[in-house]
């Protein structure tokens, strides 16, 4: 995973910094006094953590986290308890530490944090109207993962077009590609992954999802051949 951290107290970033340096799986990308500072980066760097103090100079945590695009999952810090069920209020807190917290309270965050991350998209025979919801401009949008039909990276965003909609937010496809199920989904180039089931054909280094014409990168082809058990 990856995270940052928004808080202008100085010796609660180094417990942060602290706590983090322990954990192998998680890398810190940036630490930020102010929450315009931090938007710059959320601007053009996709996360999937961010610690957040409610009480920051320019505008609080939660008014902050209310205009930032399709937010990561949110770890609170305050020194204050009563802001707690207010911040919970918003769906992508995932938990809220009361300064001064130790580590075991920490890395029930941390875990918490995980689970939202990790949690499982695939698409099985038994359940084909597995559905996630997506947060694009204040706004979720239910995606049945089964009409997926392809997903295109560009640079920080990623557009995922299905049967009637497409939706473009911030991401990484490698993302997506570590929560998708093998078995339907593949990666065909740097910037696309396709949806097998609706595949129509395949023309020199090119490939056909319901008319839409995805190219194949050359890293890519063999185990997309293999994938679709053409020798």
């Amino acid at each position: 995973m990856t995270c940052i951290i928004i808080e202008d107290e100085i010796p609660a970033q180094k417990i942060l910094k602290n706590y983090l340096s322990k954990l192998p799986n998680i890398e810190l990308q940036g630490t930020f006094n102010a929450a315009i500072e931090a938007n710059m980066f959320l601007n053009k760097t996709a996360v999937d953590v961010v610690f957040l103090d409610i009480n920051l100079p320019d505008i609080s945590g939660i008014d902050f986290i209310k205009t930032v695009k399709n937010p990561p999952a949110i770890i609170m810090t305050t020194a204050y308890p009563d802001y707690a069920v207010r911040s919970f209020e918003l769906d992508t807190i995932v938990d809220y530490l009361v300064k001064p917290f130790g580590f075991d309270r920490f890395l029930k965050a941390i875990n918490k944090a995980k689970e939202r991350v990790d949690k499982p998209m695939y698409l099985t025979e038994e359940n084909k109207q597995e559905a996630l919801f997506l947060n694009v401009d204040k706004t979720l949008h239910k995606i049945v993962v089964h009409d997926i039909l392809y997903l295109e990276s560009d640079r920080n965003y990623v557009t995922i077009t299905t049967k009637n909609k497409k939706l473009s937010f911030i991401d990484s496809l490698k993302n997506w590609n570590e929560k998708l199920s093998e078995e339907t989904f593949i990666q065909v180039h740097k910037s696309f992954i396709i949806n097998r089931k609706y595949v129509d054909k395949i023309s020199g280094n090119e490939i056909y999802v319901q008319g839409s014409r995805i190219p194949i990168g050359r890293t890519y082809k063999q185990a997309l051949l293999s994938k679709l058990n053409i020798s």
